[in-house]
């Protein structure tokens, strides 16, 4: 797919990997349709993209978790432009807090943002889709392969929805319609700045060193070429290729390995 002048839809636009993305796809010349809650940060966006790249850019104001948000926002799209090529469902929270500590609506918040933001979304540009026979972009994780202690709502989103955007890419075959899994490993954006704590309030601080992951912005990069050639599954980083590997022959090594790595953390959970 070449992407100039096609129209690409995004979650969770005003920061971190979303943000990254609208320029990515923006320098290809794409025209973009940004949605996220933060309105205003995300009309900056906007402009600064039309300007600097001489393409359109639309804001819309949209909390995934709300099923009227998600069809509002594919109408927008759709009266704007006439068209979907590219729905890319990247809004997505995280938490950090033990199983036993925490209080369910975590669980409940991150599986309506996560999960259910991408079927949502998906869902209502189905029709656009099949019409271009354009592409699902799901932004999911490592942790949609590995459940990380700390996580286990963010691990059960991602597991959900790479479940769900695989058995779509299977009854899509025939259509036309490509779905895209891409799973960053670690990557250095606000994600767990926002994550929420055992009282479902965000926890205001990573809890780990950011200095080496991958920058939004080499995600982005990686993402918009899977969509121009098509890939099926983007696995990030090294460390999360050998995370799906050794997940499927030697998960028991796998559960030592991850438990060590979390017992690392900042103010660790796991001791």
């Amino acid at each position: 797919m070449n992407l100039k002048d096609k129209i690409v839809v995004i979650t969770g636009a005003s920061s971190g990997i979303g943000k990254a993305l609208a320029y990515e796809f923006a320098k290809r010349g794409a025209n973009l349709v940004l949605a996220a809650r933060q309105f205003v940060t995300l009309c900056e966006i906007s402009q600064h993209i039309e300007t600097r790249y001489q393409v359109k850019a639309v804001a819309v104001q949209c909390d995934v978790s709300k099923e009227e948000d998600c069809k509002l926002l594919i109408k927008q799209a759709l009266m704007t432009f006439n068209r979907i090529d590219v729905l890319v469902n990247n809004a997505g929270i995280s938490m950090r807090a033990l199983f036993k500590d925490l209080d369910l609506q975590v669980l409940k918040t991150l599986m309506d943002v996560n999960f259910w933001g991408t079927v949502y979304c998906t869902k209502y540009a189905m029709p656009a889709l099949l019409e271009s026979k354009g592409t699902v972009v799901g932004v999911s994780s490592i942790a949609g392969y590995k459940g990380l202690p700390g996580r286990t709502g963010y691990s059960a989103s991602k597991f959900a929805m790479n479940g769900f955007l695989d058995a779509l890419r299977v009854e899509n075959l025939k259509t036309g319609v490509h779905v895209l899994t891409a799973c960053p490993g670690f990557t250095a954006s606000n994600i767990r700045n926002t994550a929420l704590n055992k009282e479902a309030k965000q926890q205001g601080e990573s809890s780990l060193n950011e200095e080496k992951m991958m920058t939004a912005e080499e995600v982005a990069k990686v993402i918009a070429d899977g969509v121009e050639n098509r890939a099926r599954t983007l696995i990030m980083t090294g460390q999360g290729k050998l995370t799906v590997t050794l997940s499927k022959f030697l998960p028991g090594w796998l559960d030592k390995l991850v438990y060590n790595v979390f017992t690392k953390e900042k103010d660790p959970l796991l001791k």
